[in-house]
Formats: structure tokens, C-alpha cells, sequence
């Protein structure tokens, strides 16, 4: 049985509880005020984000329905989708008295950068365990702009060795300070972070009540470590939306497949459903989420032409600038999908999670051999060749 739909923003209660009129709270806990009680949380972000008309973008494939959803301006001096799920990780830190965050991700993850920027506002340190991936103009950056923010960076060949460089790193902190560090999951993907974008359906909802943009029909998104892509499914649920979530898979089938958004998907309801019993138990159905998996390439970071071209359309028509590992793929799919017609007559709303602060300015001033030596080759090798143009900035 699914929540009541809300049908006005800020005045339905969820299952019969009188909502707290506090324009302050994020939209979560003013339908659901036992939550607040029960979750972390700390402010970070600037919500509610913009929802954006791409006339432009549109006309050019034919699709004339065509919004965007802008969480690259979600946050300030950084952006992008994690924000969303660090105001309750880094929340939970706080509660835990933690004094330091261990997150992990690939050398140019944009978690572990929004991590590092985040818990240095909260004077947390932080701690980036990466793996390798192919080389791109945005890894640089993002390596550059977590060595400004603090974060100790450490790369490691392979998954084995970073477990065991973890476990060791835990065990001296505990000597050291008395207690483990607090552990941020890749991606920030886990119930927990997940609850950010259960939020963030919400506020899309009041922003659609507000006639900011239609009810879409489908919501097209990048697939990680599923942590955006399953928040949206479970929060259009409990909106009481009819939006089809569109999942491109940018990563192996191993790490992001059908049966472990459903997992994590249960796993959120359970967690939700748990601190406040009015938020119903609900269940991901096979037609909510879709995951594509035919615009990934050669693989996790390898940028595709595809990819390549539709962030050519979207920043010359619409200035937004996407990025080849992750929001170009999937704007991609949408792309392909909207010349072969299959997207003809509806709305859809593209959820921009890339991003789009100027670092610059920071980077610039950064000599990359003040990176640990393990980092250094990125910056004398070349980037893969679909990155020349530095299509993300």
C-alpha cells in the first residue's frame, strides 16, 4: 500500500499526522516530524534547487517537454548530487562525535571531493582511499581541489589493498584518538545517504504543486553506486508520483544492477519505516526503476562519443556543463531515446547531479607534486582522447 499522495505543499499530512508549518525544515521532516527525532542531519546545501525549461536543448531532439533538474548548483563552494546525502552522513558523524571521515571511490571521485569540502566546513578531518581509473581532465581537478580541502589522499592498486590499508588505518586511529574514525560508504550510498534524495522527490513535488513543471514522466539519472537513482524511485513513491525512473548505468553490472537497487531500495524503506512508523513499508516494482545499461562504453570513467556530443548539445544550448563519467552518459540515453521517438509527447526531467562550481581558481594555485607521489602520474600522462575539448568546464 503506497503513502497518500501529497496534494499541497507543506499542509497534507503523511498518514494522519499533523505536519510541523516550519518553512525552515526540509520537506522530509515536515510530513514525516518523527523523523527529524530519529535521523542526523546538518544544513549544507541550497535548496530547493532551480527546475529548469531547456527550450533549446528540446527542440534540438525533438523533445519539447524537456526540464532539468539543477543539484550541480546544489551546494556552495561545491555542487552536485552528494551534497544532498552528506547533509545526513555528515550529520551522523556529528552525533557519533566523530573527528574524522574515511570515504572511498575512484581517483577522480566526486564523492570523496564533496566529502573533503563538507567535512572540512564541519572541522572534520577527512581521509579519500581511491582506486585507479583512466586518466581525464576532471580527475585532476578533483584531486587538486581535495588536496585544497584537506582530505589525506591515498591510492591504492586494487580493492584488496585498500581493505587491508583501511583496517590498519582504523586501528591507529583508535590507538591515537580513542576512537574509529566514521565511515563514509563510496558514493555515500547506503541507507542513510540514500534518505537525501528520498528528500529531494519532496521537494520536487512541491515545486511541481508550485506549477514549476508538470508531473514527468520519466526521470532520467546516473547509476553509481545507486544511492540517487534508488532515493528517486522511493521518494517518487511516497510523493505519490507516476515518474519512471531511468537509471544509466555508468559502472560494471556487478556493482549496479536491478536486484541490488531493490536490495538497497528495502533496505531505506525498513530504515525509514523503523524511526517513524507513518512512513510506510513499500516495495520497488519492476516498472519504477529501469536500468540501462547501453551507453556505458568501454567501461567506468571511459568517456563515449555519445556521451561526448550530448554535453556538447546541453552546454552550447543550454550552458550546463556535464560531465563524461557520469551525467553525459546518461544524458545520452535520454538523447537516443528522444530521436528514436520513444519519448514523444511526455515530460521528462533530467537530474543534473555533475557539479558545476568554478574551481578553478583554486586548482590553479596547486603545484600536483605537493600529491602523493602515487598521484603524480595522472598529471604527466595524457587524458583518454574523448577528454581533450574539457567539455565540463
Amino acid at each position: 500500500m503506497n503513502n497518500p499522495p501529497l496534494s499541497e505543499p507543506g499542509l497534507v499530512p503523511a498518514a494522519g499526522q499533523v505536519p510541523r508549518k516550519s518553512p525552515g525544515k526540509i520537506a522530509l521532516f515536515r510530513y514525516y516530524p518523527r523523523l527529524e527525532d530519529g535521523l542526523p542531519y546538518v544544513s549544507l546545501g541550497l535548496f530547493p534547487t532551480l527546475v529548469e525549461k531547456l527550450d533549446r536543448v528540446g527542440n534540438a531532439i525533438g523533445l519539447p517537454g524537456l526540464y532539468a533538474k539543477r543539484d550541480d548548483l546544489s551546494g556552495s563552494p561545491y555542487g552536485g548530487n552528494k551534497v544532498r546525502k552528506l547533509e545526513f552522513l555528515l550529520g551522523g558523524a556529528l552525533r557519533a562525535k566523530a573527528r574524522e571521515v574515511i570515504t572511498f571511490g575512484f581517483a577522480g571521485s566526486n564523492h570523496a571531493l564533496a566529502t573533503a569540502v563538507y567535512a572540512k566546513q564541519l572541522g572534520l578531518a577527512s581521509t579519500s582511499m581511491l582506486l585507479p581509473q583512466v586518466n581525464s581532465q576532471y580527475l585532476r581537478r578533483n584531486l587538486l581541489a581535495s588536496h585544497h580541502f584537506g582530505a589525506e589522499l591515498h591510492l591504492y592498486r586494487n580493492r584488496a589493498a585498500l581493505s587491508f590499508a583501511l583496517l590498519c588505518k582504523l586501528l591507529r586511529g583508535k590507538m591515537k584518538r580513542g576512537a574509529f574514525a566514521r565511515i563514509i560508504p563510496a558514493g555515500g550510498s547506503c541507507p542513510l545517504g540514500v534518505v537525501g534524495y528520498v528528500n529531494a522527490v519532496l521537494e520536487l513535488k512541491e515545486q511541481i504543486l508550485a506549477g514549476e513543471m508538470p508531473e514527468p514522466d520519466r526521470v532520467y539519472v546516473p547509476m553509481g553506486s545507486m544511492g540517487t537513482s534508488v532515493g528517486l524511485a522511493l521518494g517518487l513513491k511516497v510523493a505519490g508520483l507516476k515518474s519512471q525512473v531511468i537509471a544509466v548505468r555508468v559502472i560494471g553490472e556487478q556493482f549496479a544492477n536491478a536486484a541490488k537497487a531493490a536490495l538497497l531500495f528495502d533496505q531505506t524503506a525498513r530504515f525509514l519505516n523503523k524511526l517513524d512508523p507513518a512512513f510506510r513499508r513499500l516495495s520497488l516494482s519492476e516498472d519504477a526503476l529501469i536500468v540501462r545499461g547501453d551507453c556505458i562504453g568501454e567501461g567506468y570513467a571511459h568517456f563515449t562519443r555519445q556521451g561526448v556530443e550530448a554535453a556538447e548539445l546541453m552546454k552550447k544550448e543550454a550552458g550546463i556543463i556535464l560531465n563524461g563519467t557520469y551525467s553525459a552518459k546518461a544524458f545520452s540515453a535520454l538523447v537516443l531515446d528522444a530521436q528514436s521517438q520513444a519519448l514523444r509527447g511526455k515530460t521528462v526531467l533530467f537530474w543534473n547531479t555533475y557539479n558545476s562550481r568554478d574551481l578553478s581558481g583554486i586548482t590553479a594555485a596547486i603545484d600536483y607534486h605537493d600529491l602523493p607521489g602515487e598521484f603524480h602520474r595522472y598529471f604527466q600522462e595524457d587524458v583518454q582522447s574523448l577528454d581533450k575539448t574539457d567539455l565540463d568546464r
